[in-house]
Formats: C-alpha cells, sequence, structure tokens
C-alpha cells in the first residue's frame, strides 16, 4: 500500500492560499565537468526530450554522450558563468521574484509565487512543496516557454504530475499552455527590440532564432513549429518590418537526424554570403538568456557570420526580469486565476468558519 506524502505544517482551519509555479529548463550547478555531466544524465533522460526505447538509448546516453559531451558542454557554460551563477538560474530568480513582488501589490495576499526548474536545482518537486508548505490548494502551473512543445511544457506538466502522485492531498492545479501570441508578450518583444535599436543603431536584417526539435516531433502532431511562426510574425508586423527585413530560424540541432529548418547557422552564413554585413538577432522562445543564447548565438553564431563573410551581429538580450515582461506575464497569470481570486474570500475562508472547522477536527481526535 502506498504511503503519501503529507504536509507537516498542516493545521485544520488553516487558511487556503493561490500559489503560482514558475518553472524554467534547468541549469548544472556549476561549470565543471562533473555538474554538466550529472545535469545531462538527468535531461537526456528524459522520455519527452529523447524519444526512443530505453534499451536504445541509454547505452549510447551512458556510453558515449555522457563520456564526452559533457567536457565540451562546460568549457561552453564556462564562457558564460558569472559571479551569479548560471544566467538561467540568476535571471529566472530575479524575474520571478520581480514577478512576485509585483503581483502581490494589487492581488490578495493569499498568491503566493515558487520558482521551479524541470531539471536540476531547485526542483519542481520542492517548489510544489513550498506552496504547500505556504497552504497554497490551488497552484497555477506557468512554465517559461512562450511555444507549446512536449519537450518542455509536457515535461513541466509530467514533473508536477509525477510529485502531486505522491501527495496526501494534491492541490488544485492549472496549468498555462503557451502564451506565443499573447499580446502583452508581444509588445514586451517588440519593445525590447525597438529599445535596442534606439540604442545601438538598426541592422540591415533582423534574425528571430528559435531552439528547434527534431522534426518527426513536429510531423508527430506538436504544435511547436507553427506556434514559433506565428511569434514570429506578429513580432516583425509589430515592428512594422517588411518579408525582406527579416526571417525565422532554428537552432541548437543535436545529432544526426533532421531537425525544424531553416537552421540559424545555415541562415547567418546564407546572409553573409549575400553581402548582408550587419545582423541583429533575437531569441523570443527564451524567457530569459542563457546558454543557448549567450553563448550559442551571440559568441558562436557571431563567429560562424563573420568567417562567412559578415561583419557584425549582435545579439539583442531576452526579456530577463524586464518590467515589461513582468507586466506581460502578470497579465498572462490574472485571467488563469479567474473564479480562485473572487472565491479566496469565501466562507470557507471567514475566520469564524475557520476556527470551526480546526474545532471540529480537534474533537474528532486531531493534534491540530
Amino acid at each position: 500500500m502506498p504511503r503519501y506524502i503529507g504536509n507537516p505544517n498542516f493545521e485544520h482551519g488553516q487558511k487556503h492560499r493561490i500559489g503560482v509555479l514558475v518553472c524554467n529548463v534547468g541549469t548544472p550547478d556549476s561549470p565543471t565537468t562533473t555538474a554538466v555531466r550529472r545535469y545531462l544524465a538527468e535531461f537526456l533522460s528524459d522520455p519527452r526530450i529523447v524519444e526512443l526505447p530505453k534499451a536504445l538509448w541509454l547505452p549510447v546516453l551512458y556510453g558515449f554522450i555522457l563520456v564526452t559531451r559533457p567536457r565540451r558542454s562546460a568549457k561552453a557554460y564556462a564562457k558564460i558563468w558569472t559571479k551569479e551563477g548560471s544566467p538561467l538560474m540568476a535571471l529566472s530568480k530575479s524575474l520571478a521574484t520581480a514577478l512576485r513582488q509585483s503581483l502581490r501589490s494589487h492581488l490578495p495576499n493569499e498568491i503566493v509565487l515558487e520558482l521551479g526548474m524541470r531539471y536540476g536545482h531547485p526542483s519542481i518537486a520542492s517548489a510544489i512543496d513550498r506552496l504547500l508548505k505556504a497552504n497554497a490548494r490551488r497552484i497555477l502551473v506557468l512554465p517559461l516557454y512562450p511555444q507549446y512543445a512536449a519537450a518542455t511544457t509536457a515535461s513541466t506538466y509530467d514533473a508536477v504530475y509525477t510529485h502531486c502522485q505522491t501527495l496526501r492531498w494534491a492541490p488544485e492545479l492549472r496549468l498555462v499552455g503557451d502564451y506565443h501570441a499573447n499580446e502583452h508578450y508581444i509588445n514586451a518583444l517588440s519593445e525590447t527590440v525597438r529599445t535596442f535599436w534606439s540604442e545601438h543603431g538598426r541592422g540591415q536584417r533582423l534574425l528571430i532564432s528559435f531552439h528547434g526539435i527534431p522534426r518527426n516531433y513536429f510531423l508527430a502532431g506538436d504544435p511547436y513549429h507553427c506556434q514559433c511562426h506565428a511569434t514570429a510574425r506578429l513580432l516583425a508586423g509589430n515592428l512594422g518590418l517588411e518579408n525582406d527585413d527579416w526571417s525565422l530560424s532554428f537552432q541548437s540541432r543535436l545529432g544526426p537526424r533532421r531537425w525544424l529548418e531553416p537552421y540559424t547557422d545555415s541562415t547567418l552564413t546564407e546572409w553573409a554570403r549575400e553581402g548582408v554585413k550587419k545582423v541583429d538577432t533575437v531569441c523570443p522562445g527564451f524567457a530569459v538568456d542563457c546558454l543557448e543564447t549567450l553563448e550559442e548565438i551571440a559568441l558562436r553564431s557571431s563567429k560562424i557570420f563573420r568567417e562567412a563573410g559578415g561583419n557584425e551581429l549582435r545579439y539583442i538580450p531576452a526579456l530577463n526580469d524586464n518590467p515589461n515582461h513582468v507586466r506581460a506575464l502578470e497579465a498572462l497569470i490574472e485571467p488563469h486565476l479567474s473564479g480562485w481570486l473572487e472565491t479566496s474570500t469565501n466562507d470557507d475562508h471567514d475566520e469564524l468558519n475557520r476556527l470551526a472547522a480546526a474545532e471540529r477536527a480537534r474533537a474528532a481526535g486531531a493534534s491540530r
């Protein structure tokens, strides 16, 4: 018989709260081979990431990839590591803090917010536990992936459900699926690009680069490809760009399989050979800057562009903890709390009823 986890701080009649669980992909604890190997082992063992039978995939993962790749990846992480640690972690924490403060400034005190990482620390499970410790009985899950993909958004759901299966009193859940076309998100992206251009001038073309996924995932019904195109079109339209002013591409492919095209590195090489000298690049799929933006795009892709004949590739930072980003996420969150906020002061939460509930529990033999 399974033994379910209870809340050690639970008291009968406690006032319930509303939780917001903000999730990102995660990061190694340090830019070392050991830490990266540990992180990649968890990441690449996720069947949402690599959709192959374990009997075929795990021998390759542990016999080859985790032997060769961690050292190379650790060097890449070291190039972008800061005194605050991993940029993804530091910026995710800063964003979560700003969002928590903003929500509390005008929504009820019943709102609590925690940050959880799909891989590494702090885990999604630990974040849920912190929300439950604060007596959040209703939790909105917000994956920081504007475009839905099974490898990111659905994997986050998996982690949430897996942990909730172990709980004696599982919380009521709501899930944000995507926000790829949300007007507040598009406006925040547009404002970031316009601010960059006002400060640094405008390049000849804008490359809108998204993380890729294997093409067969798309053919199997994943909506990610279509949502990336929708985001790019909306962003370009908001900026008033003509078709020749911009293009969409996909980065970060891995292995010999065919991934979503066109590839970012191929596009940059082609542009350079056409005589394009200055390119601006933005990566709308990344809520905060990370290895894929700061090292892959700003460093490696820039080198590829120069070696092909271009002069300058300029990376436009992610939304990060920009106030426009905070406002956009807040505008996304509030409609998802509809009904919860209106009932947060219902009879179950009245002081007299809570005291009565606690008294009834004590009469039934509960110690708290």
